[in-house]
């Protein structure tokens, strides 16, 4: 008889983070998470010592999954505050369960706006948009954020079905939120 495939640690939070994505976080257990790789649980609980520590594994996957789709394309950076909440919103109506794990789903505090504005991989985008803006480096960061706020309230809307998708509708309320900030 052949030897059993083994169920690595990798497969298991694939399929997790599989699950979320597709279902939502309260679909998220080690029966689900078994059923979905055709095993028994033993193997999940093995590579996991708890459900908690599985779902801080999906949170950090999902949020690597979030951060690789909402950044702007290097061949694409004309406006890249206006790309990256673009893709955003982008985000939140088409991965809606992701979105609502990540963000609304109160199980794992997180960054502050704060945060946000001195992560290192906004600085490249602020000092584009300073460029082509011809703003200061606060303005720049005053625009980053109405844009966030703005962003961030159509995502939400989208990924809780309280709005319809329409890519160009948002452009024009994140490109009038930018001149806004930037008295454009």
């Amino acid at each position: 008889m052949p030897p059993k495939a083994k169920v690595t640690k990798a497969m298991v939070l694939d399929a997790a983070f599989q699950l979320v994505r597709a279902q939502g976080d309260s679909a998220l257990s080690v029966r689900a998470v078994a059923e979905r790789l055709g095993c028994s649980t033993q193997p999940v609980m093995y590579n996991f010592a708890s459900i908690d520590e599985l779902r801080a594994e999906v949170y950090r996957t999902a949020d690597a999954f979030h951060t690789s789709y909402i950044l702007p394309r290097p061949d694409c950076l004309e406006n890249p505050l206006l790309q990256l909440g673009l893709n955003y919103i982008r985000f939140g109506a088409k991965e809606r369960n992701l979105f609502r794990f990540l963000f609304q789903s109160n199980q794992f505090g997180g960054a502050t706006l704060q945060d946000l504005m001195a992560n290192p991989a906004l600085g490249p985008m602020l000092q584009l948009t300073t460029a082509e803006a011809g703003c200061t480096p606060d303005e720049a960061g005053e625009a980053f954020a109405l844009l966030f706020i703005t962003a961030h309230g159509m995502a939400s809307l989208l990924a809780n079905n309280a709005m319809e998708y329409d890519e160009n509708a948002c452009s024009r309320l994140l490109v009038q939120a930018f001149a806004n900030a930037t008295g454009e």
